[in-house]
């Protein structure tokens, strides 16, 4: 299987990098004295019904509108901080990420996010170590269109069937692997390992 595998296409939050987006929101909910996952859900439901996930819309968009809807307070800046500052990127991932380069792999990112990718990036860079980075916020499209899957292999100018595509996001894996991409499901760096070894020779 390892022999047909051309490229593999990394998330970002909760795979790259710790997942901030969500630790953040959860934060923002309790210190608002809201339930914090019911908080979570609403956010993550807002933040693409608005268009800011798919860069259609702005920020402020997506926080007004979450503060109407939940009655939460704060800036837009004091919000997005809880939200970036845990990004985190996982030295581990990267060193794992260039390495799969240095075999021949393409080796690419796909993240549902919005323009704080590249703020993330422009802190700490990262994006130079991979050979492509497709943004919803920049693609205009995100992994809840499971079409996202094969426009990135065309762009890769592979076959869905010669990609591996890791998330930590169940619903984004099972859509990938319907549109025919090798899958893992990320849970923890050691699982993560065991399981692209039935891929990828890494000895």
């Amino acid at each position: 299987m390892g022999a047909t595998l051309k490229a593999v296409i990394f998330d970002f939050g909760g795979v790259l990098a710790e997942e901030g987006f969500r630790e953040g929101l959860l934060s923002i909910g309790r210190k608002n004295g809201l339930d914090p996952l019911r908080f979570f859900q609403t956010a993550d439901r807002l933040i693409y019904e608005t268009g800011y996930l798919t860069g259609r819309a702005d920020e402020a968009t997506f926080w007004n509108a979450l503060r109407r809807t939940t009655g939460i307070g704060g800036s837009d800046r004091e919000l997005r901080t809880e939200i970036l500052t845990r990004f985190v990127l996982r030295p581990a991932m990267i060193s794992g990420a260039q390495r799969l380069r240095s075999t021949g792999l393409a080796v690419a990112i796909l993240s549902d996010q919005t323009n704080w990718l590249d703020e993330i990036n422009a802190g700490t860079p990262f994006f130079g170590h991979f050979d492509a980075v497709f943004n919803s916020f920049r693609i205009h499209k995100s992994k809840r269109d499971p079409s996202v899957f094969r426009d990135v292999c065309t762009n890769l100018n592979i076959r869905p069937g010669e990609a591996l595509f890791v998330d930590d996001n169940i619903d984004h894996i099972e859509r990938a692997s319907k549109e025919g991409l090798h899958v893992i499901h990320f849970r923890d760096f050691q699982s993560f390992r065991e399981q692209l070894e039935k891929f990828v020779d890494l000895q």
